[in-house]
Formats: structure tokens, sequence, C-alpha cells
């Protein structure tokens, strides 16, 4: 999950903690076989309902996607059009080496299950088109920089 996730391990106990406030989970502490006691949460039934509906949610409605890159080719004009030129085969090059690890990481673990398997289809075809994208883009660049010399 952290190939798609940002939550760091800091985040997670926060999220935790206000969870059980809500509701929504219930921690309960269970001796390990090693180590401390820890607390180990389960869903409540009101949580369960809550996780049903957000899953149908994210599965129906395309929320927006705000990336980084949006501000750096909104923010082009502030760098030198050589920077941007730069930046933008590094990041090709980011997305290929991005691609790789996913793909190498994909074929290591087969069989996967369905819904796993799609994470990767869907992450590797989001790279696929961007690349193309930033592809097309940097010729697009290339070419208004020869005009304007």
């Amino acid at each position: 999950m952290r190939l798609w996730t940002e939550i760091g391990f800091s985040s997670i106990y926060f999220l935790l903690k206000k969870l059980e406030k809500e509701g929504l989970i219930e921690g309960q502490l269970q001796e390990a076989e090693q180590g401390p006691v820890r607390k180990v949460y389960q869903p409540t039934p009101e949580g369960w309902q809550a996780l049903s509906a957000g899953i149908i949610e994210v599965l129906s409605v395309p929320h927006p996607h705000y990336r980084p890159l949006h501000l750096g080719i909104r923010n082009l004009t502030l760098i030198q059009p050589s920077e941007a030129l730069t930046a933008l085969r590094n990041y090709c090059h980011n997305l290929i080496a991005r691609q790789e690890h996913l793909q190498s990481l994909r074929e290591s673990r087969q069989p996967l299950p369905l819904r796993v398997d799609a994470m990767f289809d869907y992450s590797l075809a989001l790279i696929k088109a961007e690349l193309a994208w930033v592809t097309q883009f940097i010729g697009r660049l290339q070419t208004q920089l020869e005009v304007e010399q």
C-alpha cells in the first residue's frame, strides 16, 4: 500500500485515535508473542458502513489530481527555457525509472489478486499516459524556443 498512499507512521496513530473517537473503530489491548502489549483495532458496525460508503464513492466519482507537475508548468516562465527542458527531460527519466520499478515489483509478486494487479495496471497506465504527454510537451516547448530564436 505504500506505493499508493502517502500516510506516514506518525499519521497512522493520529488517524486511529480520530477514528476511535468518532466510533468507527474499537481498540483492544492484546498480548504479543514478543515485545510489549499492543492495541489492535477493529471496525465497528458504523465503521464498516462508513468504509463501504467510502469505497463506493471513490469507485463512483472521479476526483481531481493536484500534481506538483501542474505547479511547475504554471510557473514555467519563471525559469530559463533551457532549465525547463532539462527539468522535463529529467522528469521523463524519473517516470521511466518509476515505470520499470513498478513493472519489476509486479512481475516479482505474481500471481497477484485481481485487485492488486489492477492497482499496478492502473498506475502503469497513468505513467504511460503522463510520459506520452510530457514527451509531446517537450517537443512543443522545443519548437516554440526554436521559433523565438
